[in-house]
């Protein structure tokens, strides 16, 4: 049996106020159609997503950011799956 990853990445606040988290968890186990799982800040923005459906927004999501020009530094880091 898979345990769920969660993937997590923190944006930092340009007004060096409190940062933003980003999260995403996956569980293939999970009975129900939506494995994936993402978490916007705390807890204002979620979404259960389907395979496709968080195929569908990797793309459109990377090509609409990409058209903004250079990635910023925070994000040059690589993200490694935790248990927690």
């Amino acid at each position: 049996m898979t345990a769920p990853a969660f993937y997590r990445l923190r944006v930092p606040n340009p007004d060096g106020a409190t940062s933003t988290a980003v999260s995403v968890r996956v569980d293939p186990q999970r009975p129900d159609p939506y494995p994936v799982y993402l978490a916007v800040g705390g807890g204002r923005r979620r979404m259960h997503l389907t395979p496709d459906e968080a195929w569908a927004l990797w793309r459109c999501l990377s090509e609409a950011v990409a058209s903004l020009g250079e990635p910023p530094e925070h994000i040059r880091i690589r993200v490694t799956p935790a248990r927690r």
